[in-house]
């Protein structure tokens, strides 16, 4: 294809076109006021519209056949052309020099010129000042704003700078800002420099065309508050541009009050489909008074649920009585459980109603039922078949209207197999099952409870924190044996001994952080240098960017990480952090000293 330059103030096209079109080109071009230019595939400028000229400064006589960066004077520019990187470059921020010497702020698209064989045979740039309205003002069509806000979804996008070009609606509101405003800040100013930073991973990742999803993330507003979120991000594709996304880069903002942070069922707060499927059962027992049991591991939250039902039945006015059986020895349970009269043994000084009265007319919670006595058995399979029971030493039969809820961690099925546990009364209690699976399967629930937590335990301290990367990863990927019990003493302890407003690895208990350091150690050699890079950043922003990262070569940031790894792991045990590293304490010591840690 013959390269053709419009005369005058007309357009040039991406595709090749007739001779016949270029006066009709040129025209609709000045008529809209088109401040462009057209370069060659050496980057010389072949042609430059009128309205360039007054915008500029510069007339298009004494720019033809220079190059580019004579007319559009950008310190953009000057690192690379993004038109001939990319292909297509929609509404980027730049700063223009004037031929006055003065600046201006402006977008600029272009697109590269291709033949019929597909050679880059020039480009095609129109530039637009920030403050001058385009036909349509950039930011998703309606449709779009009207569908993202019943998703309770904000977004913003930004251009190959990370700078905003366009944003939805609602995001004025979260920010406190005028739209025009956020228009050209970039993204760091809102959301921090560990997500959006020139040395972020999330950026580097970003800019290679990677999606990062679900990144906790703090947007700071006009007030000075920080407003917790979530965010995902990624690179504008030509589909989503059709859409009215006019940008390099997209992110999806989801303010966390859009997720729920009320429990559903009476302090159960989880988001997984397994408990989910619980939260359904609770609703559909509303009004059924059938004896429950609730297996599952300790601390997965059986009380919990124990006590949702009770709240949401018809009993939820009556009282919740909580018995646990493996604390009580076995000759008092009896009594604790069916009450006493006075002299039935020594130190019955009076009578006594037991648990099951009190709970007359609402629910008696009886926990860890795998522990409970075969001669107390027997009386508890006889209530639950009549609903009678007599006081120790009293021969009157009693009749109370109580609804029965079971827990236990303990195998029953094998309980009954070994005779340690009576097959008919687990039928009578195993009238509706339920089960509630261990943290470490419901992972989806990690993040909402570690906001939950440090929101609650914090507040009960008088204190705001937030989670490093590193401890945040610490907490999302340690297995949680204890489960969701596990978690809140974790946080808790973390709060307490945390000396700043953030939470580090170090500030976690001993098993989580050695957790992390191996987990760390086992990752593919790619990934560990992928993360060792976050960390070594992460390193050097704590230490106030006084750390003597830029005097050390790229094995000694290595070493470097891997102690400060170990030490945070071990809370600077160092005898256990030289285990840890196969070093001995004095090398250790040594090594500290060298890495000022």
């Amino acid at each position: 294809m013959k390269t053709e330059v419009l005369e005058g103030g007309g357009r040039a096209l991406s595709e090749p076109v007739k001779t016949g079109h270029l006066a009709a080109l040129a025209e609709l071009a000045e008529l809209a006021d088109l401040a462009y230019f057209q370069v060659d595939a050496e980057r010389n400028v072949v042609a430059m519209s009128p309205a360039l000229e007054r915008l500029t400064g510069f007339r298009a006589e004494d720019v033809l056949g220079r190059s580019c960066l004579a007319v559009i004077r950008c310190t953009e520019c000057l690192r690379g052309c993004g038109v001939f990187k990319h292909g297509v470059v929609r509404n980027a921020r730049i700063k223009i020099f004037r031929e006055d010497g003065s600046e201006l702020d402006a977008f600029k698209s272009g697109k590269v010129l291709r033949d019929d064989v597909g050679s880059i045979v020039g480009a095609i740039e129109v530039v637009r000042p920030v403050n001058e309205p385009a036909v349509r003002e950039p930011g998703p069509p309606p449709e779009l704003d009207v569908l993202l806000k019943s998703l309770g979804r904000e977004f913003v996008v930004a251009d190959d700078g990370f700078r905003i070009v366009s944003q939805s609606a609602g995001i004025s509101d979260l920010v406190g800002l005028p739209a025009k405003e956020l228009i050209g800040k970039p993204l760091e100013e809102l959301f921090g420099e560990d997500l959006f930073g020139s040395d972020s991973s999330l950026r580097a990742a970003v800019l290679a065309g990677e999606r990062r999803e679900g990144w906790r993330a703090y947007l700071r507003t006009a007030s000075g508050d920080q407003l917790p979120v979530s965010v995902s991000v990624g690179s504008i594709e030509a589909s989503d541009a059709c859409a009215g996304l006019q940008g390099s880069v997209s992110v999806m903002i989801r303010p966390e009050a859009a997720a729920p942070e009320k429990p559903a069922f009476g302090g159960i707060i989880s988001r997984s489909p397994a408990m989910q499927r619980i939260f359904r059962v609770i609703e559909l027992l509303r009004d059924n008074d059938s004896t429950v049991l609730i297996s599952g591991e300790s601390g997965t939250g059986k009380e919990l649920v124990a006590r949702a039902l009770h709240a949401t039945s018809h009993r939820g006015n009556g009282p919740f009585i909580a018995v646990n059986c493996a604390a009580i020895p076995s000759e008092l349970l009896e009594s604790e459980l069916f009450g006493h009269m006075r002299g039935s043994f020594t130190g019955a000084v009076r009578d006594r109603p037991g648990r099951f009265e009190l709970a007359h007319g609402g629910t008696l919670f009886l926990d860890e039922i795998g522990d409970l006595a075969l001669s107390l058995q027997a009386k508890l399979l006889r209530f639950l078949q009549e609903h009678t029971f007599e006081r120790v030493g009293d021969t009157r039969t009693r009749k109370v209207d109580v609804r029965v809820i079971a827990a236990t961690h303990v195998n029953l099925v094998r309980a009954v197999s070994e005779r340690h546990f009576r097959e008919d009364l687990y039928y009578r209690l195993r009238v509706v099952p339920i089960e509630i699976p261990p943290l470490r399967e419901r992972r989806q629930d990690l993040e909402l409870l570690i906001r939950h937590f440090l929101q609650q335990i914090g507040k009960e301290r008088g204190r705001s924190l937030r989670l490093a990367p590193s401890a945040s990863r610490a907490l999302l990927t340690y297995p949680w044996p204890g489960n969701v019990r596990e978690l809140e003493n974790a946080l808790e302890y973390a709060i307490s001994v945390c000396e700043g407003q953030t939470i580090h690895i170090g500030d976690l208990p001993l098993e989580v952080g050695r957790h992390d350091f191996e987990r760390y150690n086992e990752m593919p050699a790619a990934a560990q240098r992928a993360e060792f890079a976050e960390r070594v950043a992460i390193v050097e922003a704590d230490a106030g960017g006084n750390a003597p990262g830029a005097r050390l070569s790229a094995s000694e940031l290595a070493e470097s990480a891997r102690i400060r790894e170990a030490l945070e792991a071990t809370k600077y045990n160092r005898g256990a952090a030289a285990q840890h590293l196969g070093i001995s304490r004095t090398t250790l010591w040594r090594k500290m000293k060298q890495y000022r840690l």
